[in-house]
């Protein structure tokens, strides 16, 4: 069952588990996933006097924008402070982040703008924070057919598209980006419900075409998005993990990062492991997290 608490633009749905008055740490899903993710992680951390806050992102479940109108931006300014406004509604004042794919996004967000609210990262592919100063630049060949899906929601069809066909294309994605992973339409299922938030695609849309600087920032965030283009480093203690068969970043050893982790900072591969990786290999994300708490 999900409890719902107001924090900045949102009504934000959670799950909470473990002792209250344990140790917090917060996960945070990307897309296109949902909450599930974190169903094998959450009992392990719960275990070790964890408190565990696992929220749906902005777009997602049953999160919600408060107010009518406005811009449903999905950028990385937006993801991260919907984060702090979190830890304030909750009254947490440091918490643990881990996260993958744009739950990193968030969680490396705010480690490296608010430091002073963060006790450790876990983070997924590495040091998250877009260039978008750096867009327009072109990737290899590779890395290009990659993000065939963010070219494709840069065009009124792939909004249609994604509108229309947002489970099986969301679907496809999984299968792509997990391919050593056998998951069943029940698995699926559970989490695909999360995409009929009635903002899901606004908010995607607009986080593939802001990230290359197509769209304008919500002004709410346009400060946020200014600290975030100097590429700030993150000065907390630090795991980067990646999966070797993640089929939309390739893994890598870290180096090209590590010069932005400031802190302890330690660089996992995982075996046989995609891009869900909570959901593929929940063991060793918990311990990259249970390795982190001190």
């Amino acid at each position: 069952m999900h409890k719902i608490v107001h924090a900045g633009q949102l009504a934000v749905a959670y799950e909470e588990s473990g002792d209250e008055a344990g140790w917090p740490v917060v996960l945070s899903h990307g897309f296109p996933y949902d909450v599930r993710a974190f169903d094998d992680v959450v009992p392990i951390l719960a275990e070790q006097g964890a408190r565990v806050i696992v929220p749906y992102l902005r777009g997602y479940g049953p999160t919600r924008f408060l107010d009518e109108g406005g811009l449903r931006s999905g950028e990385q300014a937006a993801i991260g402070m919907d984060l702090l406004g979190l830890l304030d509604a909750l009254g947490i004042e440091r918490a643990g982040l881990a996260g993958y794919d744009w739950g990193s996004r968030a969680s490396c967000v705010l480690a490296a703008l608010h430091p002073q609210r963060v006790d450790f990262l876990v983070a997924a592919n590495g040091y998250a924070i877009q260039d978008i100063g750096s867009a327009g630049t072109p990737a290899s060949p590779e890395s290009e057919l990659r993000y065939w899906y963010q070219y494709y929601f840069h065009s009124a069809r792939g909004e249609a598209g994604l509108a229309q066909h947002r489970r099986d294309f969301c679907r496809l994605l999984w299968k792509l980006w997990s391919p050593t992973w056998s998951f069943d339409a029940h698995t699926y299922d559970r989490t695909a419900s999360s995409f009929d938030n009635p903002k899901f695609v606004e908010v995607v849309i607009h986080s593939y075409r802001h990230r290359f600087g197509l769209v304008a920032s919500d002004p709410a965030f346009a400060t946020v998005e200014a600290q975030l283009a100097t590429q700030p480093p993150i000065t907390v203690p630090t795991i980067t993990i990646d999966g070797d068969a993640d089929g939309v970043v390739p893994p890598t050893d870290g180096s090209s990062y590590a010069r932005l982790f400031t802190a302890r900072w330690e660089h996992r591969r995982i075996a046989n492991a995609g891009h869900n990786l909570p959901q593929e290999a929940p063991t060793q994300f918990a311990d990259a997290i249970l390795s982190l708490h001190d």
